[in-house]
Order: structure tokens, then C-alpha cells, then sequence
């Protein structure tokens, strides 16, 4: 049976010869670089344990070093499997989905036909290509300028320009002696059902070639000037050489710098790849004007093994994301999945590189989320689950995108992130619990203000009684008059600031005092609480005093009591020690019960204090006096 070329080009552009191979080796890693498509493994036509045999996948071709063995992927298949040439045909036909031609005797003919529709593409190509260049052109080379684009980006995409012309197209091929019937099945002009003259299909339109991962022109894109135009953008028809939805845009150039490192960027449409490759991501592509298809997605694959999406940051883009979820789901698998770069709102990529430059694009591109990431926001974005019932809608909802995962290890990672961020979403919020004299209490988490203050840093009884001295100060210096019924009170405290010392001193003298001084102590955050001055606050005052003179006072002296009597114990172990720890818990206790309501409570630190005062106490009942 004759098969045409075109045939088996297309098959083997179907499958890549490591998916044929690697059934049948192991790779090494280590040497292997999968981003460039070269694999090495042990040979599998003789025994050796070094990698010696190597796979080209962007070639199609393997070789062994040792025993020299090479072919592609249908000389593999008849070497290990023992097939002949039609078999291995078939077998790969059907891995590709392609059907078996016919036992055509013309499919030579039919091949050769295809490599002459090809050579009218390119005279079309640089037919407007020299018109780009022409007077008619202006607007277009215009609208050129304004996107930015160089002259070698011109060149490097061959954008080109269609006069706006009903035969310009059509004159100049069938002048240069191209048959009528190859032009019109090349999909470039189109002849009226009436029976009049053929004409242009691309008029009035900046103009994209459109190539295969060949390089072979296979059709055009066209971008309207006219605001009236009935379409913005507008592709080749299909034709036996064009099929858009099995096209991807810069496919042969993406699969090059893809293979060097870059990253698979898929845009949407042409300026977009050509604003991102200008700006160094060379690896990007579009498909062509419609909804990414299956054979795209299975070419991507063959480039990237996870080719990163970056969506228009508006709801049709979100929409078309979506769209994409449902039908990567059925195909993924641990080597191929995707990421989706969200762009913000009302922006593509060519709006990003504008703004930001290549930085900020870079940026976006490396926090692109994964396919999990997108099907859970779109299960969840927007809606409330309140009710049993909407949270099994969810359920039955997430369960069926999952159940589409064919790989069964993929598909049970899967249902493990998205049993984690089910619970991480429906989780109420909780509230922490601590006890407290047999109370259940709820612990407030402090804020970041509260966090630095100086008490929170250093929670200690120096630093509390330091700062009730400071309280003390500044009310005094707010209600100056109730200075000479604290005079005493105010002579027994020691300041080792020196500003708050000075500002001590001149209070009892009756001095000004230093207004740097009195506006630091004022500034402190804690000095708030201090009754402001009022005349109506004057008695306030007074009781505010009486009461942190009396807290002040009762501690220190506690404190100093406890001292002495753990020093005098061994000496001391009489009732006197009773009697001076019985006066001292009183102290204590009377400075306590005008503690109650007071903000400034020392908590575990004045349970911890009593509970030793009262071991203290009973330990003395039980000591006998020394001879």
C-alpha cells in the first residue's frame, strides 16, 4: 500500500518517539534533559548497563553509541515488536487517532498536492510582505508603530499587509503563473456562488503567517484596520493544509527556546506572542482566535510538560480557563498538567510588558497557580455554602471533575489537596480556651500594638510598679494642687530617670517644671489613663491617687518584708517571723481588694505570690522556737 508522506509526517508529529521507546527503557535522568527533548537510557537491542542509547525527540530519531542501532519511531516498532512497516503504521495510526487512508493508488499524487498548495502559501506570504512596504500601507504601518514593534520584529514574524483590494492577491499569483484552482485551495481567495471572478478572503488586514512546527506556511491571520469591519480577527479557512484547531501559533520557534529553558506561555492571540517573545520569553504560542482544543493541548504537552496558561485578566478569560479545566482534567498525567497565570483585570500580556516590562511579567508568570487551584476557585468563587445542602452540592460537584482524572495516583493526590481545602474553607473559625481560678476564660489574641508595648516586652513587677510611678507623676503634674496632700507620699518615691527625677523634684518644690521633661512623661502611651485636666476631674484625681500610692506602697513593702524573712528564717524561726508575714498579708490584702477592677492585674504572677505568702505562713505555725 502507498502511503502519502503528509501521512506519516502527521503521525509522527502525533506521537513522540519517547512515548514509543520509553515503553520499553528506563531513563536516566541524570543525563536526560526532557525540557530538550534528549533522553538517554540503556540500549534495548543489546546488554549494557551504561546510557548509551539516545533519543532526539524534537528530531524523531534514536541511536545507540554502542551497537549503532537507529531509526524513528516505526523503525523501533519493527525492530522490538517484531511487526512489519504497515503494522507499525496502524499502530501507531491508532495511538494518534488518525484513520488508515485509503488504498488509494493516487495518495502520492494527493501528497504532492499538498507540497504545491504550500508553495503558493509562501508567494502569498511575500506578497504581502512588499506590501507592507507600499504607500496603501500606511495606516497599518502606523498602527505597527504604535504596538511598539521593531523592524526586526517585523522581519522575525514576516507580518506583512493585505491591500484593501477585492483581486490584489488573486492578480498578482495568477501573474506570476499560479494555477487559480491552487490558489483558491490554498484557502486565499474564494470564488462567489454566483460564478463571478474570484477574490481576496484577506483585504484591508495586517496579515500573520501562520506556520507548522515544519516551518511550512500553512495559513494567515488577519488583524481589520477598520473599525467597521465585520470581524477584528480573521483566520485562513480550513483547507488540507490549515486545520486551527490542530495550529498553534509560533509552535516552531516556541518548541526551540522551550527546549534552551524558557517556559511555554500560552497567550491568546498574535500580538500577545509577539509582545512576550520580543520581551524574552521566546517560548510562547496562541491558538488561533477559538477555545483551545484536545490536539492543542496535546501539542503544548509535546513542548512543555506543563505549560503555563496566562489568561486575560477579564471574565471571558477566567471563563475560558474554566472551560480548559474540564477538558485537561481527562488527559493530565504526573508529566503533564498545566499552571494558570491570572493577569490582572482588564489586562493581557502586551498590557503587562507595557506597564511593567519584563519584570513584572516574569513575576506573574512564576505565581502561576496550579489546575487544582483554578477548578477549586471555580466550584467555590462567588457562592455560600450555609446549608447541609449546598455543601453536598459542592461535594457531588468536586467528586465528578475528579472522577475525570484517568491516572488513579494522580487522580488520588488530587482528591487530597481538595479534601484540604475543603477543610481549610468550611472550617469555622475557633475560639481558644484557658482556665482560670476554675473558670473557663477565652484568650484574646493581643494586637500588634499591644504586643510591643513596653509592659507586654518585659512583663515583670519592676516594670509594672515603674510605670504606676509614672501614672502617678503625671497626674500630678495634670492636677499640680493635689500636690501638697501627696507631699509625703511623693517624697518616698525614687526615680532613677533623671527627667522624671527632676520632674519630681520641682512638683515638691513648687517650681515649673522642665516642659521637655513634662511632655516626654505625657507622650508615654500608657500615661492615657491619667484623669485629664478638668476641674469636675479634681476628686477623681485625688481617689486615683490615693489608690496607686496605696497599691505601690503595699507591694514594695511586701516585697521587702518576704525578703527579710527568707534572710532571718534560720535565726528567726519564732512567732515573731508569724506575726511580721501576718501583718504583711494584710498589707497585701488590703492593696489587693482595691485591686479587683483595676487593668493593670497581675495574674498568674499574684496567684503564684500568695500561694508562697501562705506556705510561709503555715511553715512558721509548725516551727518550734530555738533554745
Amino acid at each position: 500500500m502507498s502511503l502519502p508522506p503528509g501521512f506519516l509526517d502527521e503521525l509522527r508529529n502525533r506521537v513522540s518517539i519517547s512515548s514509543v521507546v520509553g515503553r520499553k527503557v528506563t531513563w536516566d535522568m541524570r543525563k536526560s534533559n526532557q525540557a530538550k527533548g534528549d533522553f538517554w537510557a540503556p540500549c534495548p537491542f543489546h546488554q549494557e548497563k551504561s546510557a548509551s542509547f539516545h533519543v532526539d525527540d524534537r528530531k524523531g530519531f534514536y541511536y545507540c553509541f554502542g551497537c549503532h542501532a537507529k531509526g524513528d519511531s516505526l523503525t523501533f516498532l519493527r525492530e522490538t515488536e517484531n511487526m512489519s512497516f504497515m503494522e507499525a503504521v496502524e499502530t501507531l495510526a491508532r495511538e494518534a487517532g488518525l484513520p488508515m487512508p485509503e488504498r488509494d493508488p493516487r495518495a502520492a499524487e494527493k501528497a504532492d498536492r499538498l507540497s504545491e498548495l504550500a508553495e503558493v502559501t509562501e508567494a502569498a506570504v511575500r506578497f504581502f510582505r512588499m506590501q507592507l512596504n507600499t504607500g496603501a500601507a500606511a495606516g497599518a504601518r502606523d498602527y505597527l508603530k504604535g504596538r511598539a514593534l521593531a523592524q526586526s520584529a517585523l522581519d522575525r514574524f514576516e507580518i506583512g499587509y493585505a491591500p484593501d483590494a477585492r483581486q490584489a492577491l488573486w492578480d498578482a499569483l495568477t501573474g506570476a503563473g499560479i494555477a487559480g484552482d491552487k490558489i483558491i485551495e490554498a484557502g486565499l481567495c474564494a470564488k462567489p456562488d454566483d460564478g463571478g471572478a474570484p477574490y481576496d478572503r484577506m483585504r484591508g488586514r495586517i496579515i500573520f503567517p501562520i506556520r507548522d512546527a515544519r516551518g511550512r506556511c500553512i495559513g494567515f491571520g488577519g488583524r481589520a484596520l477598520s473599525a467597521n469591519a465585520r470581524a477584528k480577527y480573521l483566520n485562513s479557512p480550513e483547507t488540507p493544509l490549515f486545520d486551527k484547531g490542530r495550529a498553534l501559533y509560533n509552535l516552531g520557534p516556541a518548541r526551540s527556546a522551550c527546549g534552551k529553558g524558557k517556559p511555554l506561555i500560552v497567550a491568546e492571540g498574535y500580538m500577545d506572542v509577539i509582545a512576550l517573545s520580543e520581551a524574552g520569553f521566546e517560548g510562547a504560542v496562541a491558538p488561533l482566535g477559538t477555545a483551545i482544543t484536545e490536539d492543542q493541548l496535546r501539542l503544548m504537552w509535546r513542548v512543555s510538560p506543563e505549560p503555563i496558561i496566562a489568561l486575560d485578566g477579564d471574565a471571558a478569560g477566567l471563563r475560558a480557563g474554566f472551560r480548559l479545566i474540564d477538558l485537561a482534567l481527562p488527559l493530565l498525567g504526573p508529566d503533564q498538567s498545566l499552571r494558570f497565570c491570572l493577569l490582572p483585570e482588564k489586562m493581557d500580556p502586551d498590557d503587562i510588558l507595557r506597564q511593567g516590562g519584563a519584570a513584572a511579567m516574569t513575576k506573574l508568570t512564576e505565581g502561576a497557580v496550579p489546575l487544582v487551584q483554578l477548578l477549586w476557585q471555580r466550584e467555590t468563587e462567588g457562592q455560600v455554602f450555609d446549608s447541609p445542602e449546598r455543601r453536598a452540592a459542592l461535594d457531588r460537584r468536586l467528586r465528578a471533575a475528579l472522577a475525570k482524572i484517568a491516572e488513579p495516583g494522580l487522580r488520588g493526590h488530587y482528591t487530597d489537596e481538595i479534601k484540604r481545602l475543603r477543610a481549610e474553607f468550611l472550617r469555622p473559625a475557633r475560639q481558644a480556651w484557658s482556665t482560670r481560678g476554675g473558670r473557663a476564660i477565652p484568650v484574646v489574641k493581643p494586637l500588634s500594638a499591644t504586643r510591643s508595648t513596653r509592659l507586654a516586652s518585659a512583663p515583670n513587677d519592676a516594670i509594672a510598679e515603674a510605670m504606676r510611678e509614672e501614672l502617678i507623676l503625671a497626674t500630678l503634674l495634670r492636677h499640680s494642687a493635689l500636690v501638697p496632700e501627696f507631699e509625703d507620699d511623693l517624697d518616698r518615691l525614687t526615680f532613677p530617670d533623671p527627667a522624671l527625677a527632676r520632674l519630681c523634684t520641682a512638683l515638691l518644690a513648687g517650681d515649673t517644671p522642665q516642659a521637655e521633661d513634662a511632655a516626654a512623661l505625657l507622650e508615654l502611651p500608657h500615661i492615657a489613663i491619667a484623669p485629664p485636666v478638668r476641674s469636675a476631674n479634681a476628686d477623681f484625681a485625688r481617689l486615683c491617687l490615693r489608690d496607686e500610692f496605696a497599691k505601690h506602697f503595699a507591694r514594695g513593702g511586701l516585697d521587702a518584708e518576704l525578703r527579710e524573712v527568707v534572710e532571718d528564717m534560720e535565726d528567726l524561726a519564732d512567732e515573731s517571723v508569724t506575726y511580721r508575714l501576718a501583718r504583711a498579708s494584710a498589707a497585701r490584702n488590703e492593696s489587693e481588694r482595691s485591686r479587683l477592677n483595676d487593668s493593670t492585674d497581675l495574674g498568674e504572677d499574684r496567684a503564684a505570690l500568695s500561694g508562697e505568702l501562705q506556705r510561709l505562713i503555715e511553715s512558721q505555725i509548725w516551727i518550734k522556737p530555738k533554745k
